[in-house]
């Protein structure tokens, strides 16, 4: 399989249309009430359980980005996203003994029960596509087994969440003002929580060496590049870096990813554990890798390019100079530099894709009308990891620190979940 070049066309929630897979005449049971299953006509039962599961995470990036108003911040999406696919795997490893019926009940059910339990104003879209779904499996005691089987893994998924830290306000980035300590806005550290949450799956953290110490010889390479070339008047970043950066900011980057491989596996199947295994893979290793990330955010606390630019003169390296007036291309988020949020996302990401598919699938990125096509895995790895250095946000270390912790992450937790 690995030898096969693959085309993943990667959508932006912003031009998303999610097939329901509603059949014609269905209608939405009442929002807050689990509907019951519906009876499946003669034509309807057709419907393979793998290609159910992708269904459903169409249905997932739809609820998760599209519906909710604001949408969340890509690590929050991550997180709801990895609650669904880990709850849907569970559910496939126990159904698939049962046969095709059970499977597809089951896969189904888990993710519309994590999704109904977080989203209560997306509860009437998500019950109309459960309805449809099952109208495509034929009643009987394995669609009632396989249906008990997706409630129980979303039961328990729930339940693990219980106090997990989620959006713990109580938690507070405060560290005393001095050279290459980030300091905050006044709203405060962004997703301070993040970095507490309990974890989704048992993996080592990655042993990272830190940023560079202020006086070294590569912070001044750091400094001095992204002062150059990150710049929102730089004379050095080209108008193809320019452009890499801001497609790369958008904020339905991350959806367009998870859409992606969905084109993927509707072009060729994997068949359903492989389908399941797949999702809970890649979400598992991506938020495991926010969650080390925005910890290292927290206890590290490293300044961002515009706060060190500007304080240059107390850094201690005769190779830096402060700029007065410095802005980056991109607006900075309210949390620390080391490591990057970015390479959180995306290398984790990357990385199960490449593992699983090899580095020579075709990458076709949507976002909005712009279109960028990459033929390997890593030649998007390099646009997206330059993107943020272009962009003026982080320093070449965040970066490449970014990188290794998110790819050995993702191959962390490929190595237990099975």
């Amino acid at each position: 399989m690995t030898s096969l070049r693959r085309t993943l066309v990667a959508l932006s929630a912003g031009v998303l249309v999610v097939p329901l897979l509603l059949v014609g005449g269905a209608s939405a049971p009442a929002a807050g009430t689990r509907p019951a299953r519906v009876g499946a006509g003669p034509q309807d039962d057709h419907i393979k359980a793998a290609e159910a599961a992708v269904a459903w995470q169409r249905i997932a990036v739809r609820t998760i980005w599209t519906e909710t108003v604001p949408a969340p911040a890509p690590p929050v999406g991550s997180m709801y996203l990895a609650f669904t696919s880990l709850a849907v795997h569970d559910a496939a490893r126990e159904a698939q003994r049962r046969g095709r019926v059970a499977a597809t009940a089951a896969v189904a059910t888990a993710a519309h029960d994590v999704l109904w339990e977080y989203f209560p104003a997306s509860r009437a879209h998500l019950d109309a596509d459960l309805a449809a779904t099952m109208a495509r499996v034929p009643d009987g005691w394995k669609a009632d087994a396989g249906a008990a089987i997706g409630a129980a893994a979303a039961d328990e998924m729930i339940a693990s969440r219980v106090g997990d830290g989620r959006f713990d306000t109580t938690i507070v980035y405060q560290r005393a003002p001095a050279p290459g300590v980030w300091q905050p806005p006044a709203t405060g550290m962004a997703l301070a929580w993040l970095g507490f949450l309990k974890p989704v799956v048992a993996v080592e953290p990655v042993a990272l060496d830190g940023p560079h110490p202020l006086t070294s010889a590569a912070y001044a390479a750091d400094f001095r590049e992204v002062a150059s070339v990150g710049s929102a008047t730089s004379t050095t970043r080209t108008a193809e870096q320019t452009a890499i950066s801001q497609f790369f900011a958008a904020p339905t980057v991350s959806a367009g990813y998870r859409l992606a491989v969905c084109d993927l596996l509707d072009a060729e199947p994997l068949g359903l554990l492989p389908t399941t295994r797949l999702f809970a893979r890649i979400d598992a290793a991506v938020l495991t890798s926010f969650i080390q990330t925005f910890r290292l955010k927290y206890d590290v606390g490293f300044w961002r390019p515009f706060q060190a630019i500007a304080g240059a003169a107390t850094d201690g390296n005769p190779d830096t100079a402060p700029q007065t007036g410095w802005v980056g291309l991109l607006p900075t988020p309210a949390y620390s530099d080391y490591t990057s949020g970015h390479a959180a996302a995306t290398a984790p990401f990357a990385e199960v894709v490449r593992q699983t598919f090899g580095d020579d699938t075709t990458l076709v990125l949507r976002v909005g009308s712009q279109t960028r096509t990459y033929a390997t895995v890593s030649a998007l790895e390099h646009d997206a990891l330059e993107s943020r250095i272009w962009g003026g946000l982080h320093f070449r270390d965040a970066m490449d620190d970014g990188y290794q912790l998110g790819h050995t992450t993702a191959q962390r937790v490929m190595a237990v979940i099975r």
